[in-house]
């Protein structure tokens, strides 16, 4: 028989054009594996939105009920090509009740379970799953406080088992206030790992310090270069994850780790010899990163995401540490929402100009069925 209902998906056009759209949606039965997820919650992450719209121009898009339709403001990154002509739907993440199941035991078991799941395409009233790549969420979790249990969550258990991996002994965090960022606060409360925050506004470091943080910098204070110096050399973190991707933000911090490992290092023309490393995981700055040469030759600057650490990792680490979220969902790992949008708003011009500026601390969470 089936089952219809609404979604949004992204459609990259031969003329230049990217629709995104609210769109109707047949599923059919599941079976074997699968499940039918009545998707209940689903944030909006950075990585959604870039998914979604890349480097969309949204000042000049035109915008009718349940779509927007218009083009990107500088040439269209690969992955959009690839994808021309083939609508791609939106949401990374998200939970919801299983209302129907195929005759796997693996599926069958999750009937009437609130689960939640990383496979795409939650910007849905529905949504099809492989019943072995869904995690039920514990008794008594609603499925909007189980909605944001993957993304953030993992990233920040992630960054400090890269930490260990990697021989460091400390992080340095931009855009701390962030959602994510709160979650690596108490991790590395609870790890007793040392963490320098970077925020951009003093009520940001404000929040930071209700919630426990100790060593938090302006960016945009004057005195923002000696807050980093007197930071990293009291916590020794010399890696650092950076959400911001633009900007001089990263050179930055590579410079100030340089100046604390020279304090001790004898003179070298190359400069230290101590490891620095800046791992760049969002793009809130679009532009080209801009750093300094003052900082010898022992650094590295790489790009960073979810996906390719846990395909690097063994499944054991990877239940484990979903086990410890799952278990903190209403205190380490809560998300907190500043607005929750029905799924048939979420193209209207006023809601999408909110949620596109990626404002720091505000989370989105859509609501297909409110």
């Amino acid at each position: 028989m089936g089952t219809t209902g609404k979604a949004i998906a992204s459609t990259y056009a031969a003329d230049g054009t990217l629709t995104v759209a609210l769109i109707d949606q047949d599923l059919p039965d599941p079976t074997g594996h699968e499940v039918l997820v009545r998707v209940e919650a689903a944030p909006i992450n950075p990585s959604d939105l870039l998914a979604l719209f890349g480097p969309f121009d949204f000042a000049t898009a035109d915008y009718t009920p349940g779509k927007v339709v218009g083009r990107f403001d500088r040439p269209a990154p690969p992955p959009f090509v690839k994808r021309m002509g083939h609508p791609m739907p939106g949401g990374n993440e998200g939970a919801g009740t299983v209302i129907a199941a195929g005759d796997a035991p693996e599926a069958q078991a999750l009937l009437g379970k609130v689960v939640t799941g990383l496979q795409g395409g939650m910007y849905a009233e529905y949504r099809l799953l492989d019943a072995r790549a869904c995690m039920p969420l514990p008794d008594g979790i609603d499925a909007a406080t189980g909605a944001s249990s993957f993304v953030n969550p993992m990233t920040a258990l992630t960054f400090v088992e890269t930490m260990r991996k990697e021989g460091f002994t400390g992080l340095i965090h931009t855009a701390a206030a962030s959602n994510l960022g709160q979650i690596l606060v108490k991790i590395c409360r609870e790890d007793g790992v040392p963490l320098v925050n970077i925020v951009r506004k003093e009520e940001q470091a404000a929040l930071l310090r209700s919630i426990g943080a100790e060593h938090i910098c302006n960016s945009s204070a004057p005195d923002f270069h000696e807050q980093l110096v007197a930071a990293i050399k009291a916590t020794g973190a010399m890696l650092a994850f950076d959400a911001v991707g633009g900007g001089d933000l990263a050179g930055r911090i590579l410079t100030a780790m340089e100046e604390v490992a020279a304090i001790d290092a004898p003179y070298d023309p190359y400069g230290t010899h101590v490891r620095k490393k800046v791992c760049i995981y969002g793009i809130l700055d679009r532009g080209p990163t801009v750093f300094e040469r003052e900082i010898g030759f022992t650094w590295e600057l790489s790009g960073y995401i979810l996906t390719d650490f846990l395909a690097q990792n063994p499944p054991e680490w990877i239940a484990s540490a979903y086990a410890r979220v799952a278990a903190g969902l209403t205190t380490t790992f809560a998300s907190h929402y500043t607005a929750r949008v029905p799924l048939a708003r979420m193209l209207d011009r006023d809601v999408l100009a909110a949620y596109a500026q990626m404002r720091t601390g505000e989370k989105v969470l859509i609501v297909p069925h409110g």
